[in-house]
C-alpha cells in the first residue's frame, strides 16, 4: 500500500514537471488523382490537395504567465518522398521562436506574414493551395509576399523577420510582420530596368524593409479583417474580408483585394480581385463553393467557379472531390482566354 502511494506521489510530481514542458508531432499526408486541361501537364496525375508536412511545435512554461514557443515544419511531396521543390528551405513551411505572455505573442524566423494568415479564414478552402481553391492567386490578386526569395519559394511567408499578435481583446486581433532588407538568393528582377541592368540584381536586397498589418474582429458568427502589406520590391496590396454563418451548419464569406506594382511596372500596375463562397456541412459530408474574378490592367480578367466536396471518415480523415473551371487569358498581352477544367479526387489525413 505505501509503495502504491509512493509511486503515485513520484508519478504526480513528475507528471507536474512534465507539464511544464511540451512537445508536439504532427503532419499531413495528402495524396489523390486530378487532371488540369489546357495546361503544360494536360494528363492526368499524382498530385494533392494540401501541403504535406511534418512538423514540431513545442511549449515551455516560464512562470509568471511567460512562455517559450517554437515551430519547426517540413514540406515533402508523398508520391515521390521528396522534399517540396528542392530550392526550397528544409523548414519551408515555418521556423519560429518566441515568447508568450499577457503582452502577447513575440516570434522571429519565417513564417506567414500577418496578411497570408489572416485571410485564409475566408476562402472556401481555407486557404489550401489546391487549384480549385482561390488563395495562392485570385484572393491575393496574384501577389507574391516573397519577391526576393529563391526560385520556386513560397509566395506567402516572409524570412528573416519579426512576428507579433496582440491578445484578444473582445474578438479585436491586430497582427504585424516586419522582415529585415537580407540578401537570400533571389534570380534577377528585371522591372523597370533592362536585362543588362535589371531593377533588382540576382541575391540583391530590399530596396525597402518588408511589412505586414492584419486587424482581425470576431463576435460570434460575424468576422472581419483588414490588411496591408508591402514586399521587398515595394509592390503594395491592400485587402478587407469577411464571414457570417447564419445557422452553424453554413458559413458564407467574401474578399476584396487590389494590388499595386507600380514601384516595377510603368504599364498597367494594378489589379484588383475579389472572390465569394460558402461552406455548407450536412452529416459527416461537407460541401464548398467558390466563384471569384481577377482583373489586371490591360490584360483580360481571370474568372473561376469551384465546388468541392469532404466526407469525413474520422476526425483525422476525409475524401474529396474538387471541380473547377478557370477562364485565363491564353497569351497575358492578348485579348484571348482558355478554359481550363480541374478534377480532383484524393484522401487526406492529419496526424
Amino acid at each position: 500500500m505505501k509503495k502504491s502511494l509512493v509511486a503515485l506521489a513520484l508519478t504526480g510530481a513528475f507528471g507536474a514537471a512534465h507539464a511544464q514542458s511540451s512537445v508536439t508531432i504532427y503532419g499531413t499526408v495528402d495524396a489523390g488523382v486530378s487532371r488540369t486541361t489546357h495546361t503544360a501537364n494536360d494528363s492526368t496525375q499524382i498530385g494533392k490537395r494540401d501541403n504535406n508536412k511534418l512538423g514540431f511545435r513545442g511549449v515551455e512554461d516560464l512562470g509568471n504567465g511567460l512562455k517559450a514557443l517554437f515551430q519547426l515544419e517540413i514540406r515533402y511531396e508523398p508520391d515521390t518522398g521528396t522534399f517540396e521543390n528542392v530550392s526550397r528551405p528544409l523548414f519551408q513551411g515555418q521556423s519560429r521562436v518566441g515568447l508568450q505572455g499577457s503582452f502577447g505573442t513575440v516570434r522571429l524566423g519565417r513564417g506567414l506574414s500577418a496578411f497570408q494568415e489572416s485571410v485564409i479564414a475566408f476562402e472556401p478552402w481555407s486557404g489550401l493551395p489546391a487549384v480549385a481553391g482561390y488563395q495562392t492567386n485570385l484572393q491575393v490578386a496574384g501577389y507574391t509576399s516573397d519577391p526576393l526569395g529563391p526560385a520556386g519559394n513560397s509566395a506567402n511567408r516572409f524570412s528573416n523577420a519579426l512576428f507579433y499578435n496582440t491578445p484578444v481583446w473582445n474578438g479585436f486581433q491586430v497582427n504585424f510582420t516586419v522582415a529585415t532588407k537580407e540578401a537570400n538568393g533571389n534570380p534577377a528582377i528585371i522591372g523597370r530596368g533592362t536585362a543588362a541592368a535589371p531593377q533588382y540584381a540576382a541575391n540583391s536586397e530590399a530596396s525597402a524593409n518588408p511589412y505586414s498589418v492584419s486587424a482581425t474582429y470576431t463576435n460570434g458568427p460575424f468576422a472581419a479583417m483588414v490588411a496591408h502589406e508591402r514586399n521587398g520590391v515595394e509592390t503594395k496590396l491592400s485587402s478587407v474580408a469577411a464571414s457570417y454563418k447564419p445557422i452553424p451548419a453554413l458559413k458564407l464569406m467574401a474578399s476584396y483585394q487590389t494590388q499595386d506594382q507600380g514601384h516595377t511596372l510603368a504599364i498597367n500596375p494594378d489589379t484588383d480581385a475579389w472572390v465569394i463562397g460558402a461552406n455548407y456541412t450536412v452529416g459527416p459530408g461537407k460541401w464548398l463553393f467558390g466563384y471569384g474574378q481577377k482583373t489586371p490592367d490591360g490584360v483580360i480578367k481571370t474568372k473561376q467557379v469551384s465546388v468541392g466536396y469532404e466526407h469525413s471518415l474520422s476526425p483525422r480523415t476525409y475524401l474529396y472531390l474538387d471541380l473547377a473551371q478557370k477562364k485565363t487569358p491564353f497569351v497575358p498581352t492578348a485579348r484571348t482566354d482558355v478554359d481550363q477544367n480541374h478534377y480532383a479526387l484524393g484522401i487526406h489525413h492529419n496526424f
